[in-house]
């Protein structure tokens, strides 16, 4: 596939089936995800509605086909987290190593950016040892991205009849002040950027 036509837009709930055919092996054959059964179509178009409400969530596309997605949701529900999101991506599988998660990463940020967003962290499943379900590909690839370890949670995921640990990484896209501006809404910053 030719990645030079690589675009990014935001998300729509109609995007759900291509997104959810993209998510589900990541539930099924993997333990990137920690879910064990595959949302439905609705539910998962009901999550996109849901994230839209305040925070982007992009898809990428090459030759029109969606080959990937990203969004941000809370760190947690207290106000004086609003500065700080917890990111997730997802790229089909084959389609991995062409570009397709830098590309949707940077338009993430670029739009987390301009809402006011200054930290940005990622949890993610972590193999012990070798293991057929999970390999160290996310935390290279945040590392890649600028993101920094900060935590490290021995088993406390179980799939497939087996543990895994959880790792945080983040990344600090602004500045930190003293009078800190809001955040502000995804639609409120969505047109600028041309998403």
């Amino acid at each position: 596939m030719n990645t030079t036509t690589i675009t990014i837009r935001t998300a729509t709930p109609a995007d759900a089936p291509a997104l959810l055919a993209i998510y589900a092996p990541y539930i099924t054959d993997t333990a990137v995800s920690f879910e064990y059964d595959v949302p439905s179509v609705e539910k998962f178009a009901d999550r996109i509605r849901g994230t839209l409400k305040k925070y982007p969530y992009l898809v990428a596309e090459v030759n029109g086909q969606i080959v990937g997605y990203c969004y941000v949701g809370i760190l947690h529900d207290r106000q004086a987290y609003d500065w700080s999101v917890e990111t997730s991506i997802y790229i089909d599988q084959n389609c991995k190593r062409m570009g397709i998660g830098r590309k949707l990463h940077d338009a993430l940020e670029q739009a987390l950016s301009a809402m006011g967003i200054l930290n940005l962290y990622a949890c993610i499943a972590f193999p012990i040892g070798k293991d057929p379900y999970l390999t160290e590909d996310s935390v290279h690839f945040h590392e890649h991205l600028g993101y920094t370890y900060t935590a490290h949670f021995h088993k406390c995921g179980y799939k497939f009849n087996r543990w895994y640990d959880i790792v945080w990484m983040e990344k600090t896209i602004g500045e930190h002040k003293e009078n800190q501006p809001e955040v502000k809404a995804f639609s409120e910053i969505e047109e600028a950027l041309n998403l």
